[in-house]
């Protein structure tokens, strides 16, 4: 029987369309200062892990917060368009106020989490799940034993969360999707499970100063 695989998922640092609330979907959008800041103290916080493998989205914002961590453990890191943003096709580059004013019968089945929902040029809830699942499951699949980090978006990480909660695609969201967070889990042959979920104490001020814990 196949050992199981421990995960470290982690959403992206922040970035500039983070703050102003706008759909960045497959858009190469790159980390602004504090997205840095979140990256490096998240690679700070994980250096004494035994990360086996780094697998980042191909997105700057995702490779690019993954590349500090991968540093940190004195490793390469491996894109993975696997773990891209949902493709949000017409919605990207539009905020949420943008996109109810603009597009008002599809802001309705995109606000109800309408599983087969496809934005024009995106994908559904289903695809993305698919997706995701897929990705990690195989790049999991490849370390048995062993302890990988993901760097991807938003919606990967919900998409983890209700596959290891075994959550309905249209169940509405109680857990914070943080910039930065640590998130773990756990894979084997039967699926992934929760470990722990949205550890965001190494972006508290001080936490990693010289002299505290």
């Amino acid at each position: 029987m196949q050992q199981p695989t421990r995960i470290i998922a982690i959403r992206h640092g922040e970035t500039a369309w983070n703050v102003d609330t706008r759909i960045q979907g497959h858009l190469d959008i790159p980390l602004n200062e504090r997205g840095h800041w979140q990256a490096q103290r998240l690679a700070q916080a994980l250096a004494e892990e035994d990360i086996a493998a780094v697998y980042a989205s191909d997105l700057s914002r995702a490779f690019e917060t993954g590349r500090y961590l991968a540093q940190a453990a004195g490793i390469s890191i491996t894109p993975e368009p696997g773990l891209r943003e949902r493709g949000f096709g017409l919605f990207e580059g539009r905020t949420f106020k943008d996109i109810e004013a603009e597009l008002p019968d599809q802001a309705v089945l995109w606000r109800k989490r309408d599983p087969h929902f496809v934005p024009e040029g995106g994908e559904s809830l289903v695809q993305l799940h698919e997706r995701v699942v897929a990705t990690c499951a195989r790049l999991a699949q490849a370390h048995p034993g062993e302890l990988i980090a993901v760097v991807g978006h938003g919606g990967v990480m919900d998409t983890l969360y209700r596959a290891a909660t075994r959550l309905d695609l249209q169940a509405a969201r109680s857990w914070e999707l943080g910039n930065a967070a640590i998130n773990r889990l756990l894979w084997s042959p039967q699926g992934f499970s929760l470990v722990g979920w949205g550890d965001v104490g190494h972006l508290a001020e001080g936490a990693l100063d010289e002299g505290t814990a």
